[in-house]
């Protein structure tokens, strides 16, 4: 990724941030009304970090680094996705989408003790969406950002 200028590193994390903001408001706000749960995976970062570590780390900077990993790293794979495979963000946030559902429902879930893909249950369905529909509207953010002309 030689050609990740601050400008465009900028447009990465502005696009992920639009995301994540979308992802916290379905995790809160719709999840519960279509499937009963709320997607909470500052609690994923916790325990992953109490099973690594041993420290117990509060939801408030669980939640921090959720997010940060998801506006920043997350638009970066999108970015570097698209890089590699040259057919658009919008496909690129799809297949990064699909990849961080399986990684989060299918090795991290069963890491710190869940069923693999958490059965398919409500979560895991709830999980489909809210993964992938943040990184479709991160490559969809990217393609207009990456799109328009500086002044």
């Amino acid at each position: 990724m030689r050609d990740l200028d601050l400008e465009t590193f900028k447009k990465v994390v502005m696009a992920g941030v639009v995301g994540e903001l979308l992802f916290e408001a379905y995790s809160w706000l719709l999840s519960p009304i279509l499937f009963g749960p709320i997607l909470e995976p500052a609690k994923l970062v916790t325990a992953i970090v109490a099973k690594v570590t041993g420290v117990v780390l509060p939801y408030g900077p669980a939640f921090v680094i959720h997010f940060l990993i998801g506006s920043v790293l997350f638009a970066l794979m999108v970015y570097a996705l698209n890089k590699i495979l040259n057919k658009g963000y919008v496909l690129a946030g799809l297949v990064t989408g699909l990849i961080l559902w399986f990684v989060a429902q299918g090795m991290l879930a069963p890491f710190i003790g869940r069923p693999f893909m958490m059965e398919f249950g409500a979560y895991t369905q709830s999980s489909f969406i809210a993964h992938t529909s943040m990184m479709l509207v991160i490559g969809f953010v990217l393609s207009k950002l990456m799109a328009s002309k500086p002044d």
